[in-house]
C-alpha cells in the first residue's frame, strides 16, 4: 500500500544564480509559483527582460505529490540537454510549486550535449541552494467554537502544545480553525475536551497545505 504524501518542498524565497562555462553565461531564476500560468508568465517576463539572450530554457513542477504537473522546454537547445536536466534537479530536491528559467548568453564555443546537460543542471542547483527549501505540510482543518471568556486561554494552550492555529474569527462566539496532522486529529479532539471540560465540539471541516519550517538536506 502506498503511503499518502503529507509533505513536499517549495523554494524558501526567489533567487538567482549565474555560472559561466567557456564564456557562455547561464543565469538561473527560481521562483515559487501557484499554477502553470504563473510559471509560463515567469518565462515570458524573463524573455522580455533579457531579450539579448539566445535561450530561455525552463522547467516547472506545480501541485502537491503524487501527481504534480511537470513541464520543461529546451527553447532551441538540442533536445534533452536543458529542460530535462533542469526538471531532474527539481525532482531530486523534492520541489513542487516551483519554476526555474535558465537564461543563456552564448559565448561562442559549442559545449556539446554533455556540457549543456551539466551547465543547465549546475545553474539550477546553484539557484535552488541560494533559495533554500521550505516544507509544506498537509493539515486537517479542525473547527471549534469557544466562549469569549475561554478562547484566549484555550488558544494559548493549543499553541504551546504545537497545534497550529490557522484562523480566529470573533462573533457571538469565537470560531477557531486549527491545522492538525491527519493522524493527530483524535489526540487534538481529546485535548480540546480536556481544556474545555468536555464542552468543545470540534469538527473536521477540510484539509489544506500549510507552510512549515525550513527543510534540511
Amino acid at each position: 500500500m502506498v503511503e499518502p504524501v503529507v509533505t513536499y518542498r517549495v523554494p524558501g524565497r526567489s533567487a538567482e544564480a549565474e555560472i559561466e562555462v567557456k564564456r557562455s553565461r547561464f543565469r538561473c531564476t527560481v521562483e515559487r509559483v501557484e499554477d502553470e500560468a504563473a510559471a509560463r508568465a515567469l518565462v515570458e517576463r524573463l524573455r522580455r527582460e533579457h531579450w539579448d539572450a539566445r535561450h530561455h530554457c525552463s522547467a516547472f513542477v506545480v501541485g502537491p505529490p503524487p501527481v504534480p504537473v511537470e513541464r520543461s522546454s529546451d527553447d532551441g537547445e538540442p533536445a534533452g540537454t536543458a529542460g530535462a536536466p533542469m526538471l531532474e534537479v527539481l525532482r531530486g530536491a523534492g520541489l513542487s510549486d516551483t519554476a526555474v528559467v535558465v537564461t543563456r548568453w552564448f559565448g561562442g564555443t559549442l559545449l556539446g550535449a554533455g556540457g549543456l546537460v551539466r551547465a543547465y543542471g549546475d545553474a539550477v542547483r546553484a539557484a535552488v541552494a541560494r533559495a533554500g527549501l521550505l516544507e509544506r505540510r498537509l493539515r486537517s482543518e479542525v473547527e471549534v467554537e469557544l466562549d469569549h471568556a475561554e478562547a484566549g486561554r484555550v488558544e494559548t494552550e493549543l499553541r504551546s502544545r504545537g497545534v497550529d492555529v490557522l484562523e480566529t474569527a470573533y462573533g457571538a462566539r469565537v470560531r477557531v480553525l486549527l491545522g492538525v496532522e491527519p493522524e493527530q486529529v483524535a489526540r487534538t479532539e481529546g485535548l480540546l475536551a480536556e481544556l474545555t471540560s468536555g464542552a468543545a465540539r470540534p469538527a473536521v471541516v477540510g484539509q489544506r497545505w500549510v507552510d512549515g519550517s525550513p527543510a534540511v538536506g
